[in-house]
C-alpha cells in the first residue's frame, strides 16, 4: 500500500507531528471527501506500507522526525514544490531562500532521486507571464542542480472553488492571460532545455494538452517506476481510477483532509476559502486519529 501524504494538503508543513502521532498509533481515520459520514481506516504499520508519499511546500517541520521514520522502516520520497510566484498569488508560501535551503538539506539528507522538484501550477497572468516563468524556473533549477533528478510541471487548472479568488486578483491589477501556440510552444522546449542542462529529467502532471511535442513526455507522481528503482517495490503498476483521466499516477491512500491548507494559494483546488482553513487548523488536534474531527454521523 502506498500513502498519499497528501494532495489535500500539506502534512509536512503542518501536520509532521500529527503524522508521528499515527504512526506511533498504527492507523490514522481518512473521511471520504465526497460522503463525509464514509470514515475509513488506514493502517500506517511500518510491515503494511509499501512507501509514503510527501507533497509539500515546506519540509522544514518533518526534518527533526526523518531519523524516526528511517528508524520505524518507513520508505518515503518527496514531492517538494519550489517557485516563487508573486505574494498575490501565493501569499503564505515560504520565501524562495528559505524553500531552497529546505530542498536542499532534505536532498543532503535522503538523496536526490528521492527529491523531486515541482514548479506548478503554471499560472500565465499579466505578472506571471512565459518570460517570468522562463526567469523564475531557471535561476531555481540553477540552484537545485545536483539535488534532484526529476521536475515536474503542469498548467493550472481553474477550479471551481478558485474562481473567484482568482477573479478578484484584477483588485491588484493581475488578470489571466493565454498565450498562442508559437509562444507556448518555445516555452516548453525552454524549460525542457533548462531541465536537461541541469540534468533533470521534466515531465509533465496530469495533462490533457500533449507536451511530448516540446520534450516533455507524461508523468506519474506517485510513480511504479521511481519507486521500484529506488526501494525495490514490486507492487501494482494499475493507474489510480479515483484521479484525473490524464493522471498517470499509480494507485494510493490519501489520508489528508480538504480545507485544512492555509497557505492561501489564490489557484488552489483544495480550499474553498482561506478562512475555512484558517478554522480547521485551530480546530486540529495532533493526538486525534483524524487531521480535523470529523463530522457526526
Amino acid at each position: 500500500m502506498i500513502i498519499s501524504a497528501s494532495r489535500r494538503t500539506d502534512i509536512p508543513a503542518f501536520y509532521s507531528r500529527w503524522l508521528m502521532t499515527r504512526l506511533e498509533a498504527g492507523f490514522c481515520l481518512v473521511p471520504n471527501p465526497f460522503n463525509p459520514k464514509q470514515v475509513i481506516k488506514v493502517s500506517l504499520k511500518p510491515e503494511e506500507v509499501d512507501v509514503m508519499v510527501f507533497w509539500t511546500r515546506n519540509a522544514s517541520p518533518l526534518l527533526p522526525y526523518l531519523g524516526e521514520l528511517d528508524r520505524r522502516g518507513y520508505r518515503y520520497y518527496f514531492l517538494y514544490t519550489v517557485m516563487d510566484n508573486p505574494r498575490a498569488l501565493d501569499p503564505g508560501c515560504p520565501p524562495l531562500r528559505d524553500a531552497l535551503t529546505t530542498f536542499k538539506t532534505l536532498s543532503d539528507r535522503i538523496g536526490p532521486e528521492r527529491v523531486l522538484w515541482r514548479y506548478d501550477p503554471i499560472v500565465f497572468s499579466t505578472a506571471t507571464g512565459p518570460a517570468f516563468h522562463e526567469k523564475t524556473y531557471e535561476a531555481i533549477a540553477t540552484q537545485l542542480q545536483g539535488y534532484t533528478r526529476r521536475s515536474i510541471i503542469s498548467l493550472v487548472t481553474v477550479y471551481k472553488k478558485a474562481r473567484e479568488r482568482l477573479s478578484a486578483l484584477k483588485q491588484a491589477g493581475i488578470e489571466l492571460t493565454e498565450c498562442d501556440e508559437e509562444v507556448f510552444g518555445g516555452f516548453m522546449r525552454f524549460l525542457a532545455s533548462v531541465a536537461r542542462d541541469k540534468g533533470m529529467a521534466l515531465t509533465s502532471c496530469a495533462q490533457e494538452r500533449d507536451l511530448v511535442p516540446y520534450g516533455i513526455p507524461p508523468g506519474k507522481c506517485i510513480d511504479d517506476g521511481l519507486i521500484r528503482e529506488v526501494f525495490g517495490w514490486e507492487g501494482s503498476p494499475a493507474k489510480d481510477p479515483s484521479q484525473r483521466r490524464a493522471c498517470g499516477c499509480v494507485t494510493s491512500k490519501d489520508i489528508g483532509m480538504y480545507d485544512t491548507c492555509v497557505y492561501g494559494c489564490t489557484y488552489c483546488y483544495a480550499t474553498t476559502g482561506l478562512e475555512q482553513a484558517k478554522e480547521n487548523f485551530r480546530r486540529h488536534d495532533p493526538e486525534a486519529p483524524s487531521l480535523i474531527p470529523l463530522s457526526a454521523s
